[in-house]
């Protein structure tokens, strides 16, 4: 008999926060049917060999390369039968409660395509990126400018269900049927914006998507900071990428002004990293805060 809920985690490089993670989500299936299935991109760390030893009931599916976190999803999703997938950043704590109430009101709630959470930070302060809008060009745009009010949705209340347009893959519950219905995550995006697209493609094929108030920590803390260039790159490239699928007959008036956006982006980071290095450089004692 299949599984209830598959919880994949696509980790790369992050053995600690992944084993936290895992232990989280153990106890939060509790009595659940369920299956934890870890993919590894590669890691140069211990991951798989320490997860072999002292994790044998978690699912390891092993890359040789960094195929990208689309693609490793999907790898997992491909060997699941289970009624719903949960989509989870290894970076990740998940509430004792969280997936046990997000699976009570999808079964209550047959139209519901996928469903996320109230991401907290480190400080325990709700994340806006928790609810988020379609990146309309006009809303990039706006969000681009640093209007982010329409981006991330923010009139809805935290303590309610909301039907939101975007789902964070921080945290994707997806209902499988659905994922059946609307396809996989697009491997065009190797990082970032496969979320956005298939919340788009959830809505567009008659689902709804949903935002819980049911808690996870999301520490951020995984491979890829949002100052670096690397970052900026990934993230505006990957935004690129979903209007010209879904806004082609647009793409010429916004692919240019976008591409300027991500090197002023990028132009920030690396004044905001040099900068950094300059304090350190000035005020040595700064590197043991």
């Amino acid at each position: 008999m299949a599984e209830k809920v598959s919880i994949i985690i696509v980790s790369y490089n992050v053995r600690n926060l992944l084993t936290e993670c895992i232990d989280s989500v153990r106890k939060a299936l509790g009595e659940l049917d369920g299956q934890i299935v870890v993919v590894d991109n590669c890691s140069k760390d211990d991951t798989v060999d320490y997860l072999s030893k002292h994790y044998p009931d978690v699912r390891l599916i092993i890359n040789k390369e960094n195929v990208g976190f689309a693609k490793a999803n999907n790898q997992a999703i491909k060997a699941c039968m289970s009624e719903y997938v949960l989509l989870l950043n290894p970076d990740t704590v998940v509430g004792e409660q969280t997936i046990l109430k997000c699976i009570e009101f999808m079964d209550a709630h047959p139209e519901a395509g996928g469903a996320g959470v109230r991401m907290l930070t480190r400080e325990g302060v709700p994340a806006p990126e928790s609810r988020r809008g379609i990146p309309t060009p006009w809303v990039a745009m706006l969000k681009m400018l640093g209007f982010t009010r329409r981006y991330y949705m923010s009139d809805l209340p935290w303590d309610k269900p909301c039907q939101i347009e975007v789902i964070s893959g921080a945290f994707f519950m997806l209902r499988k049927k659905a994922l059946d219905e609307v396809g996989l995550l697009d491997e065009d995006f190797f990082m970032y914006g496969e979320d956005i697209d298939l919340s788009y493609r959830l809505l567009k094929g008659g689902w709804q998507n949903w935002y819980l108030p049911y808690d996870i920590i999301h520490y951020k803390g995984g491979s890829t900071q949002k100052t670096s260039f690397r970052y900026v790159h990934v993230f505006y490239q990957a935004m690129l990428i979903f209007f010209r699928k879904h806004y082609q007959h647009l793409s010429f008036f916004f692919s240019v002004p976008i591409q300027i956006a991500i090197y002023i982006r990028a132009f920030l980071a690396l004044i905001h990293i040099q900068s950094a290095r300059l304090r350190r450089f000035i005020n040595p004692s700064s590197r043991c805060l």
